[in-house]
């Protein structure tokens, strides 16, 4: 085998473990053009400006020009996952995130409100807790007490 050989099999072999081979991209269009980053910040703005934030997906890769619909559907897969986005029915989506005029200083405060309102939950949570536990103690007590046993409140098995 000469070197011209070798080094086109190696050539083979390193594009077969990259995937699917790659064709050619048409002339002045590069690879980040191209890129499943790019095409979902796209789709992402294209949803946020739709009307009622609902996108029909069909017409959505049509506006962004995507060949292959399986990258539009893979973008919405990884979305409905992290609960950015719900599906109303087959082919339309609804946008369930923050608007595009949405301030990082309104997710701050929007978020600064809920982790009050947990603490509030958390010390209500604590004092319910600790009534319950007063409650048992009580109710051991009169169910223990000697002089209950003569009027049982409780059938004991």
């Amino acid at each position: 085998m000469n070197s011209g050989s070798a080094s086109a099999l190696e050539s083979e072999h390193e594009a077969s473990l990259d995937g699917p081979p790659v064709q050619d991209a048409p002339v002045g269009v590069s690879r980040h053009e191209k890129s499943l980053g790019l095409l979902t910040s796209r789709f992402v703005t294209l949803l946020q400006s739709a009307e009622d934030g609902i996108l029909d997906l069909k017409a959505a890769a049509d506006i962004l020009a995507v060949k292959q619909k399986r990258r539009i559907y893979d973008i919405t897969n990884v979305l409905e996952g992290i609960g950015l986005i719900e599906k109303r029915t087959k082919n339309c989506i609804q946008w369930k995130g923050a608007g595009p005029s949405c301030s990082s200083g309104e997710v701050t405060d929007r978020l600064s409100a809920l982790k009050q309102e947990i603490d509030q939950l958390e010390l209500i949570e604590k004092n319910l807790d600790q009534q319950k536990k007063h409650i048992q103690q009580n109710l051991r007590n009169v169910s223990e007490d000697p002089c209950n046993y003569t009027y049982p409140l409780f059938v004991h098995s």
